[in-house]
């Protein structure tokens, strides 16, 4: 029995047409979205709320959190809103639930003037850099783990959290899945590419995120039980589980964002065919950052990663044999018999509308 999972970060324009990010919105501005959303008692414990007391509701501010001399959060510079899911038995519940959720947080954005837009990293700044700069307790507190010494690269990217489960995995298995999902990352993440721009023009690649992140960051990350269970790597690669419900949980991080949330189905049903699969050999405990970069900038226009994506594909079919949800991964084998991704169609929005604001957005209408 398999379990699934989304967090998906949803960036912003304002009705102005500017690009909502850091250096244009306070925490207010998103906060007063995030208010005027439901919230759902039946979601807990099975979601964490943090320490900061942020993460109340299906949607919660992604930002950078700031402290004085404690773990008590004083200010959290925002970049945009996730939305995340409830565990869910399946992948068609998963996708209608996240469905539901951001129809919810469009309708309430536009109350406030702002319209989510899909982009997977931020089109105008290549770097955050906090204002003031880091305090003594800030500097030490960022050395606690790889993932915090890296803090400032998720100020510039959205990208989602794909989360799989499988009950009666052994801690063995869930790292080995997690290894084995490192490996073959940068053959599968093309499916999703969606950050073509970079410094307020075209990039030349499909996935900036991609090049700047993965590598520096992890491409997945299994949350395990006990302290001795855990792999020491840089990027890492296991987790202490913050909540019950975390145990056993593989997350894939390394896809960009995806507006067509179609994607995100068949994504979730190649990873479940990942799982399953049996003759797939390849296996790291850190991501390649080169073969990272070289996907980032060629996608499925470089043959190896064309092949490798097939191969993926194919034994990921074979190993969901009868299942349904084979047929989740019909968009995928579009784009790989297109050779496309979906930065494809944000470039050709660009070329259509002669701006990046103007072809966000028409991202998610489009």
């Amino acid at each position: 029995m398999f379990h699934f999972g989304i967090e998906h970060e949803v960036a912003f324009i304002d009705n102005a047409g500017n690009f909502a990010d850091f250096s244009r919105v306070e925490f207010a501005d998103f906060n007063q979205i995030v208010e005027k959303l439901p919230i759902y008692k039946e979601d807990y414990p099975e979601l964490r709320i943090g320490d900061a007391g942020i993460k109340e509701k299906r949607w919660y501010i992604e930002g950078f959190e700031r402290f004085t001399d404690s773990e008590k959060v004083v200010e959290c510079v925002p970049k945009g809103i996730e939305i995340r899911t409830t565990i869910n038995p399946d992948i068609h519940s998963t996708i209608a639930e996240l469905s539901e959720s951001f129809r919810l947080l469009k309708e309430a954005a536009a109350e406030y003037g702002f319209s989510p837009v899909l982009i997977s990293f931020n089109p105008h700044y290549d770097a955050f850099v906090p204002n003031p700069p880091l305090n003594e307790y800030e500097k030490k507190r960022r050395q606690a783990s790889p993932e915090k010494q890296t803090a400032n690269i998720p100020m510039l990217t959205y990208g989602p959290d794909l989360n799989i489960s499988m009950v009666g995995l052994t801690t063995e298995r869930v790292i080995d899945i997690g290894k084995k999902l490192t490996y073959y990352s940068p053959y599968i993440i093309p499916f999703s590419y969606s950050s073509p721009f970079y410094q307020g023009s075209l990039w030349e690649g499909f996935s900036v995120r991609t090049f700047v992140r993965t590598g520096r960051r992890p491409a997945a990350m299994v949350f395990l039980e006990k302290r001795e269970e855990l792999i020491e790597s840089f990027p890492s690669l296991t987790k202490i589980a913050r909540i019950r419900a975390e145990v056993g949980r593989i997350e894939f991080k390394a896809f960009d964002s995806c507006g067509d949330f179609s994607i995100y189905s068949g994504l979730l049903a190649l990873l479940k065919g990942i799982v399953l699969d049996e003759s797939l050999p390849g296996r790291a405990t850190v991501p390649d950052a080169e073969k990272h970069q070289i996907s980032a900038q060629e996608a499925f226009d470089n043959q190896e990663i064309l092949t490798k994506a097939t191969e993926i594909l194919q034994a990921a079919e074979i190993a969901l044999g009868n299942d349904s949800d084979v047929n989740l991964l019909a968009p995928l084998k579009t784009l790989l018999e297109k050779r496309e991704t979906p930065a494809h169609e944000l470039l050709r929005l660009y070329k259509h509308t002669g701006s990046i604001e103007a072809a966000l957005k028409l991202t998610y209408s489009s």
